[in-house]
């Protein structure tokens, strides 16, 4: 790379997801309609688990703060990227990109600790149901939170670090919705083998730990369950656990995808639809199937509307 094409940036331009102008309107109605989803569901979940006792279980008080967490990532990216949408000048500023991918690789990277946290906390209730409430005690439920959050901090930080590395830019133009670490590392002049090295290494450590986290603790849940003698003990465990782990396939598949690969032969448009999925579409998805599968959520809900209909 010549490096009179290098220069430092104190901007950044972010293409975004089309060029089409026709395509503005249905893309920002689309998005605004997903955020206002992720926004009403996420922080409704929260509320819904804080009034209702029958909610105040280790299982809601992990699941109230991976809402807030989806809902902190759809924050830091969507309204940025509606602004771009629906504006021909699509700029951030340096710091602002970096303020921007730091506060999305913490938020992402805590969902994928929480996921796992989650997984623990129903091997607790399912096989050794006697004694959970006194395994996942109130201090044990605060060090594994404030652990998800101090992991995913430090990682962030890492990662942030390797980007504040780069000397100079070849272009300021990424082609992604928001400012993440594989496009930027692709406009860099000086080469960043190592940085992409590890990136990859800490992601696919994160991914391979928490993935043996959590299928273990499904291991000895699905043992578990076979052994049950009842057919109604069967169905209920199995329920409990079909929304954790549709959340579990449907983020780790996308975060995969996307990171966990060596190398950057792929396509920019299937990237782009990967990023849509797991940084606006997962955020949206998530208190809605802990939601509509939830037989407790469901009827918590209906107390809740039914107390404040006839109150």
């Amino acid at each position: 790379m010549g490096q009179e094409n290098c220069t430092i940036v104190t901007e950044f331009i972010l293409l975004g997801l089309s060029d089409v102008p026709e395509l503005r309107v249905f893309l920002s109605l689309l998005f605004l309609l997903i955020y206002g989803v992720t926004f009403l569901a996420n922080l409704g979940m929260i509320a819904l688990i804080q009034v209702s006792s029958r909610l105040h279980t280790p299982m809601y008080f992990f699941l109230s703060h991976l809402c807030f967490v989806d809902f902190c990532c759809s924050t830091t990216i969507v309204p940025k990227m509606l602004y771009n949408i629906l504006n021909k000048e699509r700029t951030i500023s340096f710091l602002g990109c970096m303020v921007q991918f730091y506060l999305f690789c913490t938020f992402a990277m805590t969902d994928i600790f929480l996921l796992a946290v989650m997984a623990y906390d129903r091997f607790l209730a399912i096989c050794n149901p006697l004694l959970y409430m006194v395994s996942m005690s109130q201090n044990l439920r605060m060090v594994l939170v404030s652990g998800c959050y101090l992991c995913a901090t430090v990682c962030s930080l890492i990662c942030l670090s390797l980007v504040l590395e780069i000397p100079s830019y070849r272009s300021n133009v990424i082609n992604q919705f928001f400012c993440d670490l594989p496009p930027l590392l692709s406009l860099a002049c000086s080469d960043v083998t190592v940085n992409e090295l590890m990136v990859f290494i800490m992601a696919t450590s994160n991914e391979i730990m928490t993935i043996v986290i959590i299928l273990t603790s499904y291991l000895f849940i699905v043992i578990t369950i076979l052994r049950m003698r009842s057919a109604e003990g069967r169905r209920k465990a199995f329920s409990t656990c079909a929304s954790h782990l549709t959340a579990i396939i449907v983020f780790h598949g996308t975060v995969l995808f996307t990171y966990c690969r060596p190398g950057s032969g792929n396509s920019v448009d299937t990237d782009k639809v990967a990023s849509v999925f797991y940084t606006v579409v997962i955020p949206m998805l998530n208190p809605l199937i802990y939601s509509l599968r939830n037989k407790d959520v469901k009827e918590a809900l209906r107390k809740v509307l039914s107390s404040k209909i006839f109150s």
